[in-house]
């Protein structure tokens, strides 16, 4: 339990401005020439112990945080690191080795060692790499990475302006803190198919948390902003009262009542629901025959007019890239057009399994085969705004917050834990907690109602959604 603060809350400060000296972030960073050298070398290593096929990714990190709690700073973390890892194939066996040591002497090793397993591994059908007919040949700059690296105090000045102005909303009385945060990747993959290539990525982000009332009475919540580029930040100060004010709406909440009600669920929310639909569409589940969604291609699973797209290719995006991790090119996909089921999400391995091509969403780490992955999802937005959506529920629920993962991937039954606020005519009337709402997929995808405030937030997103007929399980 925290203890509360005493009332002298400072007043919110201004945004801190971007320091004069910034140093680029990529001039430390060993050239991505000199890492594709390195894998194509190793490939090559591989084919001569033994390997049929092989291919290689290198990534290197570099992240740097400071906290900020009750005014005083609590965290300064910075980390480099890099992992490499290998596969190698030998007829339809394979195996996976990843390390962290570039030394030449143990690459080769490492080479040996990954040949040895793959010669005494089980057989797989449907693994392989990709032909060179399928491998991406060239892309265009996606604009993923911020060239300066952030000094550290103004990653603290940036938490400790958005903590000072959550804590001056009238009503907090405590932190759990703020954190801002960087980090650089730079990803390499080469295989022995033809393909070479890399990109580099940059994240920004600050949270910030705080909470409300006194004793066995208070509540919490919080607010985040990140981005690819630092000049594509929110404000802290709105993060932060944002943060202060939505933990007081919170206080005193009450039971609900039991019954069939409309569900809206706020854009923090309602992207869950996008969730649910992606892991219904991804090609391992429909391989195994596990998804509520396996016999629904070409049908209708949402309202007409609406899309859900996968856009690996969007400029700045938080999952966007230019190659999948199996070298085949990204490409903007819709998973649902205009309500019909029109496309799996599907790697390479997936994709055989089903006779099918792979969609370009292999995802893979260094030391894991690759696996199917969406990456900027986002569901497209209605025609009403959010108060119209409410505007016309006479009772109803709106939700700011599940907990829980009562969701049946192989049924569709759905049955989550949830707190926000009572809808009473067209309003929202007061906070609610300890409500449970609960319905099937397949029947909450057809009655889904998005508003038109969609924001590119989270990575998968999704606009202000309503759900009718629902069951709300309260006192």
């Amino acid at each position: 339990m925290h203890r509360p603060l005493p009332r002298e809350a400072a007043s919110p400060r201004p945004a801190p401005k971007a320091p004069a000296k910034t140093k680029p972030s990529a001039a430390a960073a060993p050239s991505q020439a000199g890492d594709l050298n390195i894998l194509a070398d190793l490939i090559a290593d591989a084919k001569r112990a033994g390997a049929d096929a092989a291919d290689a990714l290198l990534v290197r990190g570099t992240s740097l945080s400071q906290a900020m709690r009750l005014g005083n700073p609590e965290k300064l973390e910075r980390s480099e690191g890099q992992d490499l890892g290998l596969r190698v194939l030998i007829g339809k066996r394979q195996a996976i080795v990843s390390t962290s040591d570039l030394n030449p002497a143990l690459l080769k090793d490492l080479v040996e060692r990954a040949v040895a397993m793959a010669r005494s591994v089980p057989e797989d059908p449907f693994i392989g790499l990709a032909g060179p007919d399928e491998i991406a040949q060239g892309w265009v700059s996606l604009d993923m990475a911020d060239p300066t690296e952030p000094d550290p105090v103004w990653l603290l000045d940036f938490a400790k302006a958005a903590e000072e102005s959550a804590r001056a909303v009238k009503g907090v009385t405590n932190s759990e803190g703020a954190e801002a945060s960087w980090g650089r990747s730079q990803v390499s993959l080469v295989a022995s198919n033809g393909f070479a290539g890399g990109y580099v990525t940059s994240r920004f982000g600050l949270g910030v948390s705080v909470l409300a009332g006194e004793g066995t009475a208070m509540e919490r919540d919080d607010d985040f902003t990140s981005a690819v580029y630092r000049a594509d930040l929110k404000d802290p100060v709105e993060i932060g009262r944002n943060a202060g004010e939505r933990a007081v709406r919170r206080l005193n909440p009450r039971k609900a009542e039991t019954a069939r009600l409309p569900v809206v669920f706020e854009t923090r929310t309602a992207n869950s629901l996008v969730g649910h639909l992606v892991g219904a569409v991804n090609g391992s589940a429909i391989a195994r025959g596990t998804s509520f969604l396996k016999d629904k291609m070409g049908t209708p699973v949402l309202h007409k007019g609406l899309d859900i797209v996968d856009d690996p290719l969007r400029r700045r995006g938080l999952r966007s890239r230019p190659f999948d991790g199996e070298g085949i090119a990204a490409q903007q996909r819709k998973l649902v057009e205009d309500g019909v089921l029109k496309s799996w999400v599907l790697d390479l391995r997936s994709a055989r399994q089903l006779k099918l091509k792979s969609t370009g969403h292999g995802s893979r780490g260094t030391s894991s085969p690759p696996s199917p992955s969406a990456t900027n999802i986002y569901l497209t937005p209605g025609q009403r705004t959010p108060g119209e959506i409410v505007g016309d529920i006479n009772k109803g629920f709106y939700v700011t917050d599940l907990m829980g993962f009562g969701v049946n991937g192989l049924t569709g039954d759905y049955s989550r834990g949830a707190a926000g606020f009572w809808i009473e005519k067209g309003e929202i009337a007061y906070p609610v907690s300890e409500v449970t709402i609960a319905g099937n997929l397949k029947d909450m995808f057809l009655k889904l109602e998005p508003a038109n405030d969609l924001e590119f937030k989270y990575g998968t997103d999704a606009p202000t959604t309503r759900v009718d007929g629902m069951t709300i399980a309260g006192k």
